[in-house]
């Protein structure tokens, strides 16, 4: 009876002694911890420890929605003409299939895909930047390549112009002015 008593404070010492040199009871100081409650858990949560249940954990998160980003939407809206490959709001990247206009030699082809990568939600010169690739394919020989022109900036202006447009005038007023008559103004330029 005893020596089981023994063991066990011996097995809980040595417990205590390991879980001491791991780290979970480290001493802190009163300066470096906040004294608010929401304060301390905020901190906590922040650095990654510990476990927030009841009321937090059931809480959703907070979301961009793509449809809220002037950027995003008059992007989409600029390459409405040619299929997407990717478009992922959350990874900031909008990326464009081959495509090229119409071919009179069928020997010789000459395809552009276009990534649009997204650096920031505000409407700023440096929120947007544009790559070209070329793929130029001479009967079955293709040649991909990244290459450097104009219609970049182009691309970068005309989605950072329809951007601001939409954030000043707004969504809703643009759609409802431009947006339902995209169709008939294609119509009377043909």
């Amino acid at each position: 009876m005893i020596r089981s008593k023994f063991l066990n404070v011996i097995f809980a010492l040595l417990i205590l002694a390991v879980l001491n040199s791991c780290g979970f009871y480290k001493r802190s100081d009163v300066k470096d911890n906040p004294v608010n409650i929401d304060e301390r858990v905020r901190k906590n949560i922040q650095e990654g420890r510990g476990i927030r249940f009841g009321k937090g954990a059931t809480r959703g998160g907070d979301f961009d929605f793509a449809s809220s980003n002037p950027l995003w939407r008059a992007s989409i809206e600029i390459f409405d003409f040619v299929p997407l490959t990717n478009a992922s709001y959350s990874g900031g990247i909008l990326i464009t299939d081959w495509f090229s206009a119409e071919n009179k030699n069928p020997e010789s082809t000459r395809d552009l895909k276009i990534t649009v990568k997204f650096l920031t939600n505000e409407i700023r010169a440096d929120a947007v930047d544009v790559t070209i690739f070329e793929k130029i394919c001479k009967n079955t020989n293709c040649k991909t390549n990244k290459i450097q022109s104009k219609l970049e900036k182009e691309i970068k202006l005309a989605i950072l112009k329809k951007a601001a447009i939409m954030e000043k005038e707004g969504f809703q007023s643009y759609y409802e002015k431009e947006g339902k008559n995209k169709a008939v103004i294609l119509e009377k330029k043909e």
